[in-house]
């Protein structure tokens, strides 16, 4: 924030505003007003880590509920990510990155509609599937190896899936969303939220 070109004022006070703005959900509800004209065919589920910069965890209280998870590589986070059928972004969380990605997937789905849900082997658990099913869409998701009952999907449609891998990919070309330098998880939240929107104005 210190480097803030001085155009815009004060960073301390660009600061202060930034998050006022984040405690009042302003970065969601310009993204939430964006993802109004969707395309609501397919749904896709995917997550992605991205590695936390030192400073991340060197406020007051460290890394203690501010969704970073150690790992052999350091601190992680884990953005988890719900796309439409053109693999633009629709709702994303946060958690530390060892969560699992089915950890955030019903979340996810609250209140969404679609003919089908698609996802990698990752997601692949029957209490999902169930909830894909109550939602009266088809489950795109390839079984696990363990799997004792082999469970189809549809070879086609999953192939579709590759668009929100690459949303992703669109989205690490903001160095914000690419490496977390924010203390704290509402912060770089809303640095990932205002990243999807962008996505939505290109």
């Amino acid at each position: 924030w210190r480097d803030l070109p001085e155009r815009y004022g004060k960073w301390k006070t660009v600061h202060r505003r930034f998050s006022r703005w984040c405690h009042a959900g302003v970065w969601e509800e310009v993204f939430a007003s964006l993802t109004a004209d969707r395309d609501n065919k397919y749904l896709m589920l995917d997550s992605t880590i991205v590695r936390a910069h030192q400073q991340a965890a060197s406020g007051k209280g460290g890394a203690k509920d501010q969704a970073l998870g150690r790992s052999r590589g350091g601190l992680t986070t884990k953005i988890h990510m719900l796309a439409d059928a053109l693999g633009q972004p629709l709702r994303l969380r946060i958690t530390p990155g060892q969560a699992s990605d089915i950890a955030a997937a019903p979340d996810l789905l609250e209140g969404q509609e679609a003919e089908a849900v698609l996802a990698d082997k990752a997601y692949d658990s029957n209490d999902l599937r169930d909830k894909i099913a109550a939602m009266k869409a088809q489950a795109v998701i390839p079984s696990k190896r363990n799997r004792r009952i082999f469970i189809p999907h549809d070879v086609e449609v999953y192939k579709h899936r590759n668009r929100i891998e690459r949303c992703f990919n669109r989205l690490r070309h903001y160095r914000r969303f690419a490496t977390r330098y924010d203390r704290r998880t509402i912060h770089f939240a809303a640095f990932v939220h205002l990243a999807a929107a962008m996505i939505w104005l290109k």
